[in-house]
């Protein structure tokens, strides 16, 4: 038996073990029958990503779910953009934590894309929460705290506070590659689910890791890492999103074999993948 056998035979008889310790440990997403597709960064195959605009996309095309990506402004607002730096998805220049929220609404977010999301600006939390709202939006929202490279003090309180304030017409999950992070969300927000986010994993420690922990939900590793290992798939008794699934060949084999979801760039074609083999399947 290889080593990498072995943890994975280690790893399912350790939950096979906590089945009724905690809830937690069986959980299975609403949508049992079904791989639920996430649009990455809104529809961001035809948008700007993380903008209004990919967003509203995102739910034009009836996506199951829609991930975004959250940092801190230096004014502590909850901003959504994926990197660290607005240079590589803005006209401007800088750090996000070293900038106001009204400067950096100041920065056009969608010319880069196409000259016809000039208009597009960098949204806050807040907008984007009332964009869903306004389109009746019933899906999963996953929101990625962005803490694996800075320290953004607070923002797990700041994000909690405002999730739990309102009754949301849609589910909201969370999810990080930085464990303290999802360790202090729990803490504030603890009816909410919690996702571990893993890269690689060297080993299997990081998957080991948030299998093991009675408070992550769900993990969300890379999808080179788990279609190279599909007996990982197979013996995870926590639901998996794989991100990010862009090739039709990975769709297809995602829904084949019903992981718990997919985070896509192109979720109007994931869904017609999946509705196609629902139909064959019938």
């Amino acid at each position: 038996m290889s080593g990498f056998t072995k943890i994975v035979f280690k790893l399912h008889n350790f939950l096979d073990r906590n089945k009724i310790k905690n809830n937690r440990a069986v959980f299975k997403p609403s949508l049992t029958s079904k791989t639920l597709v996430f649009a990455h960064r809104g529809s961001k195959s035809n948008c700007p990503e993380n903008t209004l605009a990919a967003f509203h996309e995102a739910v034009r095309v009836h996506a199951d779910g829609i991930e975004l990506d959250v940092h801190l402004s230096l004014d502590n607002e909850l901003i959504v953009i994926h990197d660290e730096k607005i240079d590589r998805t803005t006209n401007g220049k800088g750090l996000v934590k070293n900038m106001n929220a009204i400067d950096l609404k100041k920065f056009d977010a969608g010319s880069w894309f196409n000259l016809k999301f000039t208009d597009e600006k960098i949204p806050t939390l807040s907008e984007v929460l009332k964009l869903l709202t306004d389109l009746s939006f019933t899906g999963y929202l996953n929101i990625e705290i962005k803490t694996d490279k800075f320290d953004y003090p607070g923002i797990e309180k700041k994000l909690s506070d405002l999730m739990t304030e309102t009754k949301w017409p849609f589910s909201y999950i969370y999810s990080s590659f930085n464990f303290d992070s999802l360790k202090k969300i729990h803490t504030f927000d603890s009816k909410a689910e919690v996702n571990y986010l893993t890269k690689n994993l060297l080993t299997l420690k990081s998957h080991y890791k948030g299998s093991s922990t009675d408070f992550i939900s769900g993990i969300h590793p890379r999808r080179t890492y788990a279609f190279k290992h599909p007996l990982l798939l197979k013996s995870s008794k926590r639901p998996l999103r794989l991100w990010t699934v862009n090739q039709e060949t990975e769709m297809r084999q995602a829904f084949q074999q019903h992981v718990a979801g997919i985070i896509t760039d192109f979720p109007e074609r994931a869904l017609e993948i999946r509705r196609e083999i629902q139909d064959q399947s019938k």
